[in-house]
């Protein structure tokens, strides 16, 4: 298979800029996921604290922050993605 049969270009050029991009975009990714893992342990250490103090699991306003952080940032498919990221934050309920 040729670059331009996996990019779906149709000029060995636009095949080129394409691949370099996906490249951009896979390390990226790996970033992101990096990030992710980042923060579920860090959400972990968190629940740890306050469920050792007394408190509940989950804080409802911390998670409302959150979605609204993601919101006006990334508008509505940003609250989609934290709400993602708080439920595998949250581990097992």
């Amino acid at each position: 298979m040729t670059a331009i049969d996996v990019t779906g270009a149709r000029t060995p050029e636009a095949a080129g800029v394409i691949t370099g991009a996906r490249e951009r975009i896979d390390a990226l990714d790996d970033r992101i996921i990096g990030l992710i893992q980042e923060r579920v342990a860090v959400s972990a250490v968190i629940q740890e604290a306050r469920i050792a103090s007394g408190g509940r699991r989950v804080n409802l306003s911390r998670e409302m922050d959150v979605l609204g952080h993601y919101r006006e940032a990334l508008g509505k498919p940003g609250t989609a993605l934290a709400m993602t990221l708080l439920e595998l934050c949250r581990g097992k309920i």
